[in-house]
């Protein structure tokens, strides 16, 4: 049996989900939890950044909103921000 990946957050990502709607905080709970079991499940839609961003992933909580993150030498992860489109400038 695999093991769940553990998630760690930045003070950045944690002050944006702090100002989005509930009911967007409430889905990107259900979708990291997806996440910590299956990184690349299809929804998801886990994809790695291209440019500036080469060294980040992301992910889709909506059609609208994304979780940006980074993989971290000991097998986790830092979720580095929650926004739209936005979050890649």
């Amino acid at each position: 049996m695999r093991s769940r990946i553990e998630v760690s957050y930045s003070r950045k990502f944690l002050r944006q989900i702090s100002r989005l709607p509930s009911r967007i905080v409430d889905l990107a709970g259900n979708k990291e939890e997806i996440f910590k079991e299956s990184l690349f499940d299809s929804s998801l839609e886990t994809h790695k950044l291209h440019g500036k961003e080469k060294d980040a992933w992301a992910f889709s909580v909506t059609k609208s909103y994304r979780i940006k993150f980074i993989f971290l030498k000991d097998g986790g992860a830092l979720f580095l921000e929650i926004g739209t489109h936005d979050i890649y400038r």
